[in-house]
């Protein structure tokens, strides 16, 4: 079983809608056994400024990060649709066991 997870914006779009419901949306089409988008309290992406978003008066972007889990050739081939649609994000993807009782 695989493990991707998505680090994006929270305040990046797909034409209107914002990406993470896209991915989220695409993610539940495609019958993904499990996904969970978590919102950071600090992080950053393609530089070195920190965003705090949950700082008084602050402007900065939210760091979101989408978990997913199921079989390795679902995982990569849905991986693979996700990058035709955006560029936007990084992506780990790692080797994991699911516990069943």
């Amino acid at each position: 079983m695989l493990q991707a997870q998505i680090f994006i914006n929270k305040n990046e779009f797909l034409g209107s809608q914002p990406l993470y419901e896209f991915i989220m949306q695409f993610l539940i089409k495609h019958q993904v056994k499990s996904a969970t988008a978590f919102n950071g309290s600090l992080g950053y992406l393609r530089g070195s400024h920190l965003s705090r978003p949950n700082d008084l008066f602050s402007f900065d972007e939210v760091p979101l990060l989408i978990i997913l889990m199921d079989e390795d050739a679902k995982v990569k081939e849905l991986l693979k649709s996700l990058r035709t649609v955006t560029k936007s994000g990084y992506v780990i993807v790692h080797q994991v066991d699911e516990w069943t009782e």
